[in-house]
């Protein structure tokens, strides 16, 4: 295995890397900036103006694409002079829409993303529309790069898996990430190895279908690569699991993270729905009844576990009844927090033919209403967790001396402190009375609760 060591040198242009969309996609923002810098740009901030301005677009809701294009126009107006470039997603799957507006100079594909810098030197005039979309090869992911000065050396995403093969009725990642392929296992060992090396105290594994992992290699799954990383990496760190479909949290899954100390207490799993019918209509593999059984089951087996989901609202033909359900289901779930998000039709699949469409009326009212059932929620369970000590790691600190973290188990910990915390686990207890949450320091660094 060759590993490249990054230099940079005689930087004479520059270029921002301005990113929408999931924390996949912030993982390749940070290596097409490094890309850039090989090349002997400096990557600058998105207030700046620079030589050239990528966007890394997104495709999976209308709103996310609009989004993605009026980014493309603000590059220019305030970067006129700058070659203008869009990559991600919408430009995998959209790359003619893209190449039509004016803005826009260069688009590069998923397919192209990793040669994005070196596409800018070969082909990159503003005279003249190029494009760079094919088809996405289905080869394992190549080992990771990284570009340290974006993550301040406490958080670091490992993106250890890419593609999806689900093809879930309303969504179009599939369309525009490709297959699943995953990074070898010794390649996220190396990478992990690195940043925890560099100092990094959190490494989230992530990927764009993450329970998915090892599909594709021999003998592999995620559970066995949370093994060889907790008994290859040594050093004083924890790995967060970014979001897992309900029928791949498996009980080897549920009790490595309960046995692991540097495991975070933390499971996203998407609900979707509440209402078998329409999980159905949306191709989920799951039930209401297998939803609810594992979020019980994970409760059970890790005392303090958050759990976190997707929730989505006005999915084609969803009636009231049907949302009922899905709030019923939600109000008796122990959740942490829930991401509420309208349904909204993508061109190429299933669902955007379904009707009837229900009305933006109704979306937004049931948005609203799981809304509030969430934030009650999230105060439901930070009210559970009164009384304990956490581990905290300490993420920022202002002027004032307020300084800000994440439990293992996904809270929010605000408290002062010393500039010297940042960076660090602190050990914290968590007060919460009727006015108020309160977090102090406590000398014992107990880790969990």
């Amino acid at each position: 295995m060759n590993w490249v060591i990054w230099e940079v040198r005689a930087i004479k242009k520059s270029v921002i890397v301005y990113t929408l969309g999931c924390k996949v996609n912030q993982v390749e923002s940070e290596n097409i900036k490094l890309q850039f810098a090989n090349c002997g740009y400096e990557p600058l901030g998105a207030g700046e103006k620079a030589d050239v301005f990528v966007v890394n677009t997104c495709a999976v809701t209308h709103v996310s694409e609009r989004k993605s294009r009026a980014a493309l126009r603000r590059a220019k107006r305030k970067n006129p002079e700058a070659l203008v470039v869009a990559t991600g997603c919408l430009a995998q799957i959209a790359p003619g829409m893209l190449a039509s507006m004016p803005e826009v100079d260069m688009v590069v594909g998923k397919s192209a993303k990793d040669r994005i810098a070196e596409l800018v030197q070969l082909h990159g005039d503003r005279g003249a529309k190029t494009v760079f979309v094919g088809e996405i090869s289905d080869e394992p992911l190549r080992p990771g790069s990284w570009c340290l000065p974006a993550y301040e050396r406490t958080r670091a995403f490992v993106k250890i898996q890419d593609g999806c093969d689900s093809y879930c009725s309303y969504c179009i990642v599939p369309y525009a990430r490709g297959p699943v392929r995953s990074k070898p296992p010794d390649d996220v060992v190396y990478e992990i190895d690195w940043l925890v090396g560099s100092g990094f105290k959190e490494i989230v594994i992530t990927g764009i279908h993450t329970g998915m992992y090892g599909k594709d290699l021999t003998d592999c799954n995620l559970a066995k690569l949370l093994k060889k990383i907790l008994a290859e990496v040594p050093g004083d760190y924890r790995v967060r699991l970014s979001s897992l479909e309900p029928t791949e949290v498996s009980d080897e899954l549920i009790d490595l993270v309960a046995g692991e100390e540097k495991l975070c207490r933390h499971f996203h799993v998407p609900l979707q729905s509440g209402s078998d019918r329409v999980l159905r209509l949306m191709n989920r593999v799951y039930t209401r009844r297998f939803y609810e059984s594992l979020i019980k089951k994970i409760v059970k087996r890790i005392p303090g576990v958050g759990i976190t989901s997707d929730v989505m609202v006005g999915f084609p033909t969803e009636t009231e009844e049907d949302f009922g359900q899905t709030k019923g289901l939600i109000e008796e779930l122990p959740f942490a927090g829930l991401h509420v998000f309208p349904y909204s039709p993508r061109p190429k699949t299933p669902a955007s033919t379904l009707y009837p469409q229900v009305q933006a009326e109704a979306k937004a009212e049931r948005s609203r209403e799981l809304l509030e059932l969430a934030r009650q929620k999230r105060q439901s369970f930070i009210e559970s967790c009164s009384g304990q000590t956490f581990s905290v790691l300490v993420e920022d600190i202002d002027e004032g001396r307020k300084c800000e973290g994440l439990t293992d188990n996904y809270i929010r910990a605000e408290f002062t402190g010393e500039e010297a915390f940042l960076g660090r686990f602190v050990s914290l207890r968590l007060s919460v009375s009727a006015q108020s949450v309160s977090w102090q320091v406590v000398n014992d660094d107990t880790g969990r609760s």
